[in-house]
């Protein structure tokens, strides 16, 4: 059987086997807590997390310490058992500063009493697990860190026929979810038979490109002659983990325009997040940690890292041999769809799974007149039409942005990286975005009067 893909997409850094080759290889180690940790209230989309505790406050391990916003939101509990430090702004990885409850840690790891293991899934009702996953306050941990309760609640009248595991991870030099898939590929499966029976679902497939066939054979070896779990290979592109992507290369479903993945019958959890959900009914412990790739031409000895969430940046690069020097750019995530930052201080998320330092470029190279090359075209994996969008965004005229369907962009840089003349592309879109958005707001407000 060919392996899988979707129309459009590029191969980033194909040259260097997508920077991969620097940590694939690497077996994970578990980085020691801080004496800190820094937890920012806003670390997921959707409304931000209240803190219950102050300054002076005791806490243990796996303690709430942050009661959830809203629907679309999530409780946050304690990586370290401690004492409260500060309730205060601290800065965040998207550039801003966050309110953030921040904890000295004792190095007890003294966990909360009510931290207790459930029964096995099979046992569970499905609402059961759903009300456990939004308990723990889990959230994708692929790096959209939306609220996993939220997208394993459909619509009333929806119906989930396939739960998808999002194992692509084609990011390049990230292989935070190559490594656990390799390691611990019987928390994999076992999250995705919870996800599954909280869905009520019998059908799981794993999508995992193929230059992670070791993976691959890892998680077949665990699955066996189960029936209603597969393993599906994926053609090595960028972005093939993008949920419309993944769903299509897999299921041949088109999830429509501005719709979501249950439209189509489909929920897609990342690798990741179906092991906390794993480790989390096993334990009876909310995600306290996660696996960082840190890497890049500008570290000095790459690896994973089993980190505790709320452990800075600097901490991280330090496990791994600090940098070489000169001027760097630091990225939380990817060089596709990561964010520069501007301080090491920033803390370890659950959606941050990787974290990159490349030289600063000496040279930026000066933008240019797009010459109708249709490169950005012929790369979009939603088949839009980039520049034309971009053109009218910079010009204002945000219903041309809308009509052509602007909202459907995944921000995941294809057209500016294929871009010749170096066209600000996803900035223009972002800007599009943006303004779309918040005249879809403007009218439902309106409508709601």
């Amino acid at each position: 059987m060919p392996d899988l893909t979707f129309k459009g997409g590029i191969h980033p850094l194909q040259s260097i086997h997508h920077g991969k080759d620097l940590t694939s290889g690497r077996v994970t180690r578990t980085l020691p807590p801080p004496a800190q940790v820094i937890l920012p209230m806003a670390s997921f989309i959707g409304a931000p997390a209240k803190p219950i505790v102050k300054r002076g406050d005791t806490v243990k391990m796996g303690q709430l310490v942050a009661e959830a916003g809203g629907f679309v939101s999530a409780p946050i509990h304690a990586p370290v058992s401690g004492k409260v430090a500060a309730v205060e702004n601290r800065p965040h990885s998207n550039g801003k500063t966050s309110l953030s409850v921040v904890i000295d840690n004792d190095f007890a790891d003294t966990p909360w009493e009510e931290i207790r293991p459930y029964p096995p899934v099979e046992d569970m009702e499905p609402q059961e697990i759903l009300a456990a996953i939004q308990k723990a306050g889990i959230v994708g941990m692929g790096g959209a860190t939306f609220p996993t309760h939220v997208k394993l609640s459909p619509p009333p009248g929806t119906k989930i026929d396939t739960v998808i595991l999002n194992g692509a991870e084609c990011e390049p030099y990230l292989t935070a979810d190559h490594r656990l898939m390799l390691e611990e590929p019987g928390l994999v499966v076992q999250g995705l038979k919870a996800v599954m029976r909280a869905l009520s679902v019998s059908q799981g497939v794993i999508g995992v490109e193929v230059n992670k066939r070791d993976a691959i054979e890892s998680l077949r070896s665990v699955i066996g002659g189960e029936k209603s779990i597969r393993v599906a290979s994926l053609k090595v592109k960028y972005p093939q983990g993008g949920e419309k992507q993944l769903i299509y290369a897999i299921t041949r479903r088109v999830v429509p325009s501005g719709g979501l993945p249950a439209a189509v019958g489909v929920a897609v959890v990342n690798v990741a997040t179906a092991a906390a959900i794993a480790r989390m009914l096993q334990t009876g412990m909310p995600v306290t940690q996660r696996i960082v790739t840190v890497t890049g031409p500008a570290v000095r000895t790459p690896g994973n890292l089993w980190v505790r969430l709320g452990t800075p940046f600097s901490a991280c690069i330090e496990a791994c041999g600090g940098l070489t020097g000169g001027e760097l750019k630091v990225i939380s995530g990817g060089p596709m769809m990561g964010l520069a930052e501007a301080t090491l201080e920033v803390p370890v998320m659950a959606g941050t799974s990787g974290i990159l330092v490349v030289p600063q470029e000496k040279e930026i190279a000066s933008s240019g007149r797009c010459i109708r090359c249709g490169r950005c075209v012929e790369g979009c994996p939603m088949r839009l039409l980039p520049t034309t969008i971009e053109q009218a965004a910079r010009r204002g005229d945000y219903e041309t942005c809308r009509r052509l369907h602007v909202m459907d962009c995944l921000e995941c840089g294809s057209c500016a990286y294929q871009c010749p003349a170096h066209v600000p592309l996803l900035q223009g879109l972002r800007l599009g975005k943006a303004a779309v958005g918040k005249l879809i707001r403007e009218e439902k407000a309106k409508e709601g009067k």
